[in-house]
């Protein structure tokens, strides 16, 4: 098609529909869209994404359609589209037969500016037919990360929007979404058929006025101690009228045990999951949306389409799947811009647990092998940044890809707040730390779990290594001066890094990458365990932040980020030409190993995480090429 639209006063269009002015990043996503008939738009809940599609579709010709799984927000549009005087309808399975074929009738006749479409709607022969006679300029894709199926909210009737996009090939293209890693935007491409040259902007991922805290715990009473400081920061006392609160737990049991737990400490409380009944849970989120419920203890089904303003504190009881989830939940916090606190609590049982998740047959039939591997590294993503020792404000907004607005450090999170006196920030002695606490899980090398390496390294009493000689080692009490629990959690940052993995019946295994470190042929990116687990609250005068911690943790610079970006493009340019989704060819820890390690031959090669011998003989030549072609421009 020829994108380019007939001249249209944007600033005209906008105060038609409301409004007094773009808020940023609207104006420019609106003229990219409008001038090459094509846009990926990454941006926060809240941030005005809908605005990028509804100020096309009031200004240009024809009935724009709009794909949407959340038949709230449709209703809701669409009402507030009709105010404003466009006209607007929706297609959806709360709708009886005879309200679908009035609606149908009157976009056949062209009645409507925009048609909000639920996706199961698509498979429709009667909705199929009357693609063929609609004038459509554009078609916008909200929840677009719903089509990869290595989202963290895959949905397979989103599967069938290539097939329309074909049957419209005139029409602009617009897909939004909240949140979406590189291999996920590039999936969302290739899903859509849309070439690799699709301008892609990401912005508003920035929240400064979060505090990002992670909480390390080994007991149900450290856990319970942590989410009563967070609400007694975040809301003061019972009653305070301070906000509001939304607590996440993994399970909907401890959903319901939370929720009484918080209801008979003097908390206005409800529990919110999948498993209620379906008027409680409306009742609950209608309370809650109202301001009338102060602390919501809920599973993930709880928060789609809320947009409450003064959500205070949003606490984990657990971590989520990946770092999109969390982020997308931890974002439903201060909303008016207003400080907020975001608590994550992990212990050492979380990866085990999840990896069990993972792992467990869904309606009979198990997981496929690389299904498995990738939601692994979803959640060691995640593990990574509960982890680490630089900001986590900065360290989300990199893993998105939104470089523009980092901050060089929030001055909010426990990591910015840490006081320097981390005697432990040496790379050469952590480097020598870490490679004895591999040493003592090699010993042990598919036999035993964590547990028994770290007794290993401490020297403590154990049967099993008694018997298996593993006492009489040069490694047994190599690490006498740290205790177990610490131990533990340095062995669990290793498996997060990819030196360690889980065997049959949770043995821990050396992996190939951590043998490269015990032999120093890798470099030791990685935060020691505090010696005393941090508090979820610091004050004012806890000082600046340890400039030597964050440089333990190895971030792209701008040549690496060039990289990552080029060997984006080969990736997604390579797997739309073999038909294959783009994580095949490699994940977004490989492209952002290789844009560290920036390796010149392919033994060097081979040492990135996920190559591989069958991938070396592959994609070798190529990725070295790249990174050659990067090195020679002066990267």
């Amino acid at each position: 098609m020829d994108p380019s639209p007939p001249a249209l006063d944007l600033d005209l269009g906008l105060r038609k529909l409301g409004y007094d002015g773009f808020r940023p990043g609207q104006r420019e996503a609106v003229e990219t869209l409008l001038d090459t008939g094509r846009l990926l738009l990454v941006a926060p809940t809240g941030g005005g994404k809908s605005l990028t599609y509804q100020l096309p579709a009031a200004m240009l010709q024809g009935t724009t359609l709009v794909v949407s799984p959340l038949i709230a927000l449709m209703h809701d549009q669409v009402s507030a589209l009709t105010d404003r005087g466009v006209s607007a309808t929706y297609l959806a399975g709360t709708l009886d037969a005879d309200q679908i074929r009035s609606r149908l009738g009157q976009i056949a006749r062209g009645e409507h500016k925009l048609v909000f479409v639920a996706p199961e709607r698509l498979v429709f022969d009667g909705f199929r037919e009357l693609l063929s006679r609609l004038d459509c300029p554009l078609v916008a894709i909200d929840e677009a990360h719903c089509i990869s199926e290595w989202g963290h909210d895959f949905r397979p009737e989103y599967m069938q929007i290539g097939q329309i996009l074909q049957q419209l090939p005139n029409a602009r293209v617009l897909a939004c979404t909240a949140t979406a890693t590189p291999v996920v935007r590039d999936e969302i491409l290739e899903r859509l058929g849309l070439p690799s040259t699709t301008p892609q902007q990401l912005r508003g991922f920035a929240r400064p006025n979060l505090a990002f805290r992670v909480l390390e715990t080994q007991t149900k009473p450290q856990r319970i101690a942590g989410i009563d400081q967070l609400l007694a920061e975040s809301l003061g006392a019972p009653g305070s009228a301070r906000g509001t609160a939304i607590i996440y737990s993994p399970t909907r049991k401890a959903t319901e045990e939370e929720a009484q737990r918080l209801s008979e400490a003097g908390w206005n409380a409800a529990p919110y999951h999948a498993g209620m009944d379906p008027d409680r849970r409306q009742s609950v989120q209608t309370t809650f949306a109202a301001g009338q419920q102060e602390v919501v203890v809920a599973t993930n089904a709880f928060g789609m389409g809320i947009d409450r303003a003064d959500v205070r504190c949003i606490g984990h009881l657990g971590p989520p799947g990946s770092v999109e989830a969390y982020y997308q939940e931890a974002g439903r916090a201060g909303r008016d811009g207003e400080p907020a606190t975001c608590l994550l609590l992990v212990s050492p049982a979380d990866m085990p647990l999840r990896r069990r998740l993972i792992e467990r047959d869904v309606e009979g039939r198990s997981p496929d092998p690389e299904t498995i591997e990738h939601r692994w590294n979803l959640f060691l993503e995640l593990m990574r940044y509960a982890e680490g020792g630089a900001c986590r404000h900065d360290a989300i907004l990199r893993y998105f890809g939104d470089e523009e607005e980092t901050l060089s450090g929030c001055g909010r999170c426990d990591n910015c707040l840490r006081l320097e006196d981390d005697d432990e920030a040496d790379a050469v002695q952590i480097a020598e730390i870490v490679r004895k606490a591999l040493c003592g899980a090699a010993r042990i090398h598919g036999r035993f779990g964590l547990g028994a390496a770290a007794r290993l390294l401490r020297g403590g009493e154990d049967l099993r290594l008694q018997r298996a000689g593993l006492a009489d080692t040069p490694t047994f009490g190599i690490m006498s001066d740290r205790d177990e629990d610490w131990l533990v959690r340095l062995l669990s940052r290793c498996v997060t890094a990819g030196w360690l993995e889980f065997g049959e019946h949770r043995v821990v295994r050396v992996t190939p990458e951590g043998y490269d470190v015990i032999h120093a042929r890798r470099p030791v990116r990685l935060v020691l365990p505090a010696r005393q687990r941090p508090s979820p609250q610091r004050g004012s005068s806890g000082g600046r932040r340890s400039r030597k911690a964050a440089s333990v943790v190895a971030d792209l610079d701008a040549a690496g980020r060039d990289l990552f970006e080029a060997l984006r493009a080969w990736r997604l340019t390579t797997a739309s030409g073999e038909g294959k989704p783009p994580y095949v060819v490699a994940s977004d820890r490989t492209l952002r190993d290789v844009a560290t390690l920036r390796p010149t031959t392919e033994d060097e090669l081979l040492l990135c995480h996920g190559i591989g011998p069958a991938k070396m003989e592959k994609y070798g030549t190529a990725m070295l090429s790249i990174i050659g072609e990067g090195t020679h421009s002066g990267g």
